[in-house]
């Protein structure tokens, strides 16, 4: 009577081959040797591996589908103390069985690689002035790279010549080397020494490149650099990078912003902080004065009277532009104008009665000590209740 070789794997008869593979796997895992030492599994692994054998071969499966058993008479071991590795060259074979092997299984190698590979990205640095970063700015970068061979044109050969099939490999690409042990043969892959994993070799290499397809050359780039950007940004040129072995594709070549202090401007995200000197009669008067922004020209501030020192004015929009993820402006940030008052330190004997008739009539010649702010919490309150805690 034939053997029911689906229900040993416990797939359905209509099972795909993948169907068939995977529940090899998790049965192979579980009763293998190694894993199961106990006389009961090693059967049953014996079982499912002669089952596997039968229904991933499409002739042997036709046979069991027509309710024949093609183990009869003369078979493998299987079912009943044959051989639990038969239908296995070995171990590699048996870790395809689990696994898949590269390339599509059935014990076959990756082949040969091609040649032609992408090529790497670039990098590179530009330093940037604050009024570049502000209003974005066409800059032409010179840059060290690969380029394509000119002489061969990425093919690596002597003009009139061509590569040809290694002699090692055969155009495989890798050689094999078995070794045995108590599971049977190990069968080890590694890439060919002679071609590199190529399975072809050049006789005659092009002068220039020396067979790589691609040679070292300095070349000017145009990067577009949009407004708002910062310190540390990075703009992307596509395919402006390295080009691959035997001339394959370019990779990116990315431009890292280095933002230059400014002398008057500091930077915070999308706003700009300055510091404004005025002297001490503005800041009591009050006044309208000229200030230069970043990029605007002159702006008239208005000065209230009475600002004190340290006072913070804010002009909406003349700060930054706001750069979004997709490239575009979007707005700009504020300018931060901090007062700094100017108290003169040199007086002359007519400006020294002026300001002493000021002070005779506002009745400050003589300070005071500032309120301690006990009412409202102030910094000494503040203190005072830390220290006694």
């Amino acid at each position: 009577m034939a053997r029911d070789y689906y229900g040993i794997l416990g797939v359905a008869k209509n099972a795909s081959d993948q169907d068939i593979k995977r529940a090899y796997r998790k049965l192979a895992r579980e009763l293998h040797p190694d894993v199961n030492p106990s006389e009961d599994a090693q059967h049953k692994f014996g079982e499912v591996t002669t089952a596997y054998e039968v229904l991933s071969d499409p002739q042997k499966r036709k046979i069991v589908d027509l309710g024949g058993d093609p183990m009869d008479g003369g078979g493998r071991g299987g079912a009943g103390g044959g051989d639990p590795f038969a239908g296995f060259g070995g171990l590699g074979d048996i870790m395809d069985a689990f696994f898949g092997a590269a390339g599509g299984g059935g014990g076959r190698g990756r082949g040969p690689r091609s040649r032609v590979q992408p090529g790497s990205d670039a990098l590179i640095r530009l330093g940037l002035s604050l009024e570049d970063c502000a209003t974005g700015v066409d800059k032409e970068i010179a840059v060290d790279t690969a380029i394509v061979c000119d002489l061969c044109r990425g093919a690596g050969t002597t003009e009139g010549t061509g590569v040809k099939t290694c002699d090692t490999c055969g155009g495989a690409g890798e050689v094999q080397s078995v070794q045995r042990s108590f599971l049977g043969q190990v069968v080890t892959a590694r890439p060919c020494p002679v071609c590199r994993g190529y399975g072809e070799v050049i006789p005659d290499p092009c002068r220039q490149c020396g067979g790589d397809g691609r040679i070292r050359a300095r070349r000017n780039v145009t990067a577009k650099i949009p407004p708002g950007v910062g310190d540390g940004m990075r703009i992307r040129l596509s395919g402006q990078g390295e080009v691959g072995p035997g001339g394959g594709p370019a990779g990116d070549l990315y431009v890292e912003i280095d933002e230059t202090p400014h002398e008057v401007f500091v930077r915070q995200g999308h706003d700009l902080h300055c510091n404004f000197r005025i002297p001490m009669t503005t800041a009591a008067l009050g006044a309208t004065v000229p200030i230069a922004t970043l990029v605007d020209g002159d702006y008239e501030l208005d000065v209230e009277p009475g600002t004190q020192p340290n006072a913070e004015l804010v002009l909406t929009g003349k700060g930054m532009p706001r750069l979004r993820s997709s490239g575009r402006v979007d707005g700009r940030g504020d300018l931060h104008v901090h007062i700094d008052v100017v108290v003169p330190t040199k007086l002359d004997e007519a400006q020294r009665e002026l300001l002493m008739d000021l002070a005779t009539q506002r009745g400050e010649e003589v300070p005071t000590l500032a309120s301690n702010g006990n009412k409202h919490g102030g910094l000494f309150s503040k203190l005072r209740a830390k220290n006694h805690r």
